[in-house]
């Protein structure tokens, strides 16, 4: 007499453990594409960013004869790697961009994205700022004191006038004869920055 196996209708351990492996590899590579696309997005927003901060920055020239200055922007080199939001000249040269191009403080107060238009229109807005565009990043409307202005990567944008030519004459040591604007695009090294002069 034969012995038939009869097999259940089940899945064996092996065909579990090999599923699941399927399974985990799709996903590591659905989450690495998907970190892939989202640091590509942040590079191209940053990089539309700085083109419409530029536009307004020479907007800004036409009007008033020099680039928005400070002692800040007249000294940051754009070889200089630390962007944190914890203060610093990045911190600084950002926050005299944010004043002059937003008319946010620009009679000397102290930056407070709760400004009305009347107290906005002291200084001319050249440049709106969506509020992920500003540091700390809390809703528009709230009373927060803006303290930097910050890239895709929560990191400052990087604003020099060293180089540019002015008023009170050249500067020397920036990459441009008018200013400089970059951001570290979340990379450590030089080699990975979004900036103006390229």
């Amino acid at each position: 007499m034969k012995h038939v196996s009869r097999r259940s209708g089940g899945f064996t351990l092996v065909e579990l453990l090999v599923v699941i492996a399927i399974i985990t590899i799709l996903a590591g590579l659905t989450m690495a594409t998907m970190g892939i696309a989202n640091t590509t997005a942040a590079r191209n927003r940053a990089k539309a960013e700085i083109g419409a901060l530029s536009l307004a920055i020479e907007s800004y020239k036409v009007d008033n004869g020099d680039y928005p200055r400070s002692s800040s922007t007249d000294t940051l080199k754009a070889t200089i790697t630390d962007s944190s939001t914890a203060g610093g000249q990045y911190n600084d040269a950002s926050l005299t961009l944010y004043k002059q191009l937003s008319g946010d403080g620009a009679d000397g107060s102290t930056p407070d994205r709760t400004l009305s238009t009347a107290e906005k229109a002291l200084g001319k807005v050249y440049f709106t700022f969506k509020p992920n565009m500003l540091y700390p990043r809390v809703p528009a409307g709230t009373a927060a004191t803006v303290t930097a202005l910050v890239d895709p990567f929560l990191n400052c944008y990087g604003y020099s006038t060293m180089g540019s030519a002015s008023t009170t004459g050249t500067q020397a040591g920036g990459y441009n004869p008018t200013f400089d604007l970059w951001s570290t695009g979340g990379t450590s090294g030089t080699a990975g920055w979004i900036t103006n002069w390229n």
